[in-house]
C-alpha cells in the first residue's frame, strides 16, 4: 500500500531553518506530482508548495515564496521542503501529499494520498 512518511520537523527559533523530508513507498513516485500543505490549530489545511513529476516546475504559496524551496529526488522516492527565515506564523503540522493528476496544485482535494504529518513549531 502507499505510504508517505514525513520527518524533519521540530522546534526552531524565528529566523531559523528546517528541512522536511517525505519518503514515499508503494507507488511509482515519478508518476506523481507532490505537494506540501500545513494545518495550524483551528485552521484549515493550506497549500505551501508543490513540484511536478520531474522537478522541473515548482509552485509556492505567496506566504512562503522566497523562503521555502521544494525539491525531489526520484531515485530516493523523496520530496523535500527547505524552510528558511522561519516565522512564528509558520507553526503548523506539515503534510506531504501525492497528486496523480499533476494539476491544480494548490487544491488539497486533488491529492490522492497523505502522510501523517510532522510538527513544526517556530518560537518568537
Amino acid at each position: 500500500q502507499v505510504q508517505l512518511v514525513e520527518s524533519g520537523g521540530g522546534l526552531v527559533q524565528a529566523g531559523g531553518s528546517l528541512r522536511l523530508s517525505c519518503a514515499a513507498s508503494g507507488l511509482t513516485f515519478s508518476n506523481y506530482a507532490m505537494g506540501w500543505f500545513r494545518q495550524a490549530p483551528g485552521k484549515e489545511r493550506e497549500f505551501v508548495a508543490a513540484i511536478n513529476w520531474s522537478g522541473g516546475s515548482t509552485y509556492y504559496a505567496d506566504s512562503v515564496k522566497g523562503r521555502f524551496t521544494i525539491s525531489r529526488d526520484n531515485a530516493k522516492n523523496t520530496v523535500y521542503l527547505q524552510m528558511n527565515s522561519l516565522k512564528p506564523e509558520d507553526t503548523a503540522v506539515y503534510y506531504c501529499g501525492t497528486n496523480r493528476r499533476g494539476s491544480y496544485y494548490s487544491s488539497s482535494t486533488v491529492y490522492d494520498y497523505w502522510g501523517q504529518g510532522t510538527q513544526v513549531t517556530v518560537s518568537s
